[in-house]
């Protein structure tokens, strides 16, 4: 356990930061530095000590995990060898630090996560994790444009996360904060000239994925997030399958297209330019309509099952 007098916020309500891009990643370090230099909170980081982006919300069931103490300024922080919800699963549960921070901060994530990319998302399942222990919790990401980008935009989308987490602070402090959802938050590309905070919901947008055969493992895109992928490789270059004849074959995930919802959606305000912000639940009852076919369809089923013997 880390040590109580490095670990004592006094007045000031303590935040946890995860992610899934690792402890060392750009976001995380910009977020970090933002609420450090603001003196409002006490800051922890329970982070993984390597990239986990687009794990979801897998957790390590049968092995131990390490917390190596890493060197953050202003900041207690260890690097774990989990995902982001075993980061953020052993961050609340007094096992590392001796107390549950007032809330965990998951990000920010290089790239944005909006509509159904929001279950591969290890970001937002770091602050999902939270909600499973009943602590409140913020996820946060960037939507990060290669050739547009710059490491920059992640301190400008911290900045402009600190009315949010204050805000949420303050109403957890007076205890009319709400325990029943978390908060997912999308900074747009050009986060200096945002548009303003724009409460959304949670869209239908997916960024279609195949396969394409390669040679090696190096060969094919490189997933920048769970919405955008970077191609290093040439698309018109046939795959040489003589090497992986008697090997095991590789495949590669490779863009193929995308499905945008249109409407008030998390995914279109923030191309609009908003900071979109998106309550969520962990409940995923389906549609009316479909609840009522399979009211009808159930009843027959064993009968179908009968007719067909």
């Amino acid at each position: 356990m880390a040590d109580d007098s490095t670990t004592s916020g006094g007045d000031r309500p303590t935040v946890m930061v995860t992610n899934d891009d690792g402890i060392d990643a750009p976001g995380l370090r910009a977020l970090v530095h933002v609420l450090v230099s603001s003196n409002r909170f006490h800051v922890l980081v329970c982070a993984p000590d390597s990239e986990k982006s687009a794990v979801g919300h897998s957790i390590t069931w049968r092995n131990a995990i390490s917390a190596k103490k890493v060197d953050i300024s202003g900041a207690t922080a260890f690097a774990v060898s989990g995902t982001p919800a075993d980061c953020t699963s052993l961050g609340v549960s007094k096992a590392l630090f001796p107390s549950v921070p007032d809330l965990v901060i998951s990000g920010i994530n290089k790239g944005s996560n909006c509509g159904y990319h929001i279950i591969y998302s290890g970001t937002v399942a770091g602050a999902r994790e939270a909600f499973f222990n009943e602590v409140p919790s913020v996820s946060l990401s960037y939507d990060w444009v290669g050739g547009r980008s710059n490491v920059n935009d992640f301190t400008l989308a911290a900045e402009a996360s600190l009315p949010i987490i204050c805000a949420v602070l303050a109403d957890i402090k007076k205890k009319t904060y709400p325990r029943n959802c978390f908060v997912n938050v999308d900074f747009p590309t050009d986060v200096v000239n945002n548009k303003g905070y724009r409460l959304t919901k949670q869209g239908k947008s997916i960024v279609k994925m195949g396969w394409t055969q390669v040679t090696s493992e190096a060969e094919g895109g490189k997933m920048l997030s769970t919405m955008e992928m970077e191609t290093s490789a040439s698309s018109d270059s046939e795959t040489d399958t003589s090497s992986t004849k008697h090997q095991n074959l590789l495949f590669k995930r490779e863009v193929r297209g995308s499905q945008v919802e249109e409407g008030d959606t998390d995914y279109c305000f923030l191309q609009e330019g908003y900071i979109t912000v998106t309550p969520l639940g962990v409940l995923s009852p389906a549609d009316i309509d479909s609840r009522d076919y399979f009211k009808q369809w159930l009843p027959g089923v064993a009968k179908c099952f009968s007719s067909a013997l």
